[in-house]
């Protein structure tokens, strides 16, 4: 049995009697009824089809939900500042391990901007846990060494008694690279 059930149908149903509601509310059941019956897989009907995992389809909530209330934590404690020595080190660390050998192409500088932002950004979260209110930006760029001059400036929004960056620049024979961790809290 399928159950299509339109708006405007609906809007009929609840205009009439309680007799219709009450025969909506029974086909409704019955075809929760039906739902919870179906076996694993695709099953055609009339109205088109349906498809079900077992894992979707349960009796009740196994667990109770977790509900979150807020803080109201509108600044980090002492011991959660945002430790702009380590996420020093976490990039000079990464830049030397990933650029040492490397020679600048143009093609490849993407990828390689990319890689180094997602490792810097995951180790940066490890080294401030689980728990921590920092929202971490990460920027990298990479160019070649051709004698020319660069300069790399960026403005932020944010309060500085909390929020705080990191920076390294690295340097080799054929390209440079600048790192900027940024740590911004958040409530």
């Amino acid at each position: 049995m399928a159950l299509i059930v339109r708006f405007e149908d609906y809007q009929a149903t609840r205009r009439t009697s309680l007799y219709c509601t009450k025969r909506w509310q029974d086909a409704i059941n019955r075809v929760s009824l039906n739902l919870r019956t179906v076996r694993k897989g695709s099953t055609s009907t009339r109205g088109g089809s349906f498809h079900s995992d077992s894992d979707d389809i349960n009796d009740g909530p196994k667990h109770p939900s977790v509900l979150y209330e807020n803080t109201f934590q509108l600044e980090p404690k002492d011991n959660q500042r945002f430790p702009t020595k380590k996420a020093e080190d976490v990039i000079k660390g990464i830049f030397h391990s990933n650029l040492r050998d490397q020679k600048y192409s143009s093609d490849n500088s993407k990828s390689l901007t990319t890689h180094l932002t997602e490792l810097i950004r995951t180790q940066v979260k490890q080294e401030l846990g689980r728990q921590s209110r920092f929202k971490i930006v990460v920027l990298v760029m990479i160019g070649s060494m051709e004698g020319q001059g660069f300069r790399c400036a960026s403005r932020c929004l944010w309060y500085p008694q909390f929020d705080r960056y990191a920076t390294y620049n690295y340097y080799n024979e054929h390209l440079f690279a600048v790192g900027t961790v940024y740590g911004v809290y958040y409530e």
